[in-house]
């Protein structure tokens, strides 16, 4: 059994002490989904912040219930939160790297608002890839960290943030396009979604370039 791993401060502390006044955790969801938006999360934190939430952990690694209490939860915790979306659309004629991108600069502009000096800030981004970079116009500094989700606080808080976020747009499509089973798939490609498309064709949230 993989044992359970406490996110920590630890590496957004070594990018504080670096020069960075903020440190902001990104992820992503809805990445493998065949239909809906792909989301990013992003969470910012100083260097001087409180502890972060008990039981915070990358959302993968938690029930929707767990996620549904712990979302408020990091909100709260974090200096300032956004999530950024791109569309199936915009997955279909972009390619989903580049819908990535535009997620998360979306997301880092709703941080902006927030009061959060971007390029004065570090982005710690989950995975080895930074698909973040080509999408930005004046780029903050970018570092990877695979298993970041796990492993740093910052990025776990936007994992469920960002999770939650989808999963809740995902469950109110059940009454806008009925029949599909958002509530239950959230578009993931399950036995189930995949017999309702044969029988009912795709939505406006499907991916098309997926389905082929």
């Amino acid at each position: 059994m993989m044992a359970v791993v406490d996110p920590t401060l630890e590496f957004e502390r070594e990018l504080h002490e670096s020069g960075a006044h903020w440190v902001v955790g990104c992820d992503e969801v809805g990445r493998g989904a065949i239909a809906g938006p792909v989301a990013v999360g992003v969470s910012a934190v100083l260097a001087r912040c409180d502890p972060h939430p008990d039981g915070l952990r990358d959302s993968k690694m938690l029930s929707e219930k767990r996620r549904e209490t712990l979302y408020p939860l990091a909100q709260a915790w974090a200096h300032a939160s956004a999530v950024g979306l791109a569309e199936a659309e915009e997955v279909d004629r972009l390619g989903i790297v580049a819908a990535l991108g535009l997620a998360g600069r979306r997301a880092l502009v709703h941080l902006h608002e927030a009061g959060v000096r971007i390029l004065d800030s570090v982005i710690l981004l989950d995975g080895s890839h930074d698909w973040l970079t080509p999408a930005m116009t004046a780029a903050p500094k970018v570092v990877t960290r695979i298993k970041a989700d796990r492993d740093c606080a910052s990025v776990a808080a936007a994992s469920v943030i960002a999770k939650v976020h989808r999963d809740r747009m995902m469950i109110s499509y059940d009454e806008v396009y009925p029949g599909y089973g958002w509530a239950g798939n959230k578009g993931y490609g399950s036995a189930a979604h995949f017999t309702a498309l044969g029988e009912l064709g795709p939505s406006p949230l499907h991916r098309l370039t997926w389905l082929h």
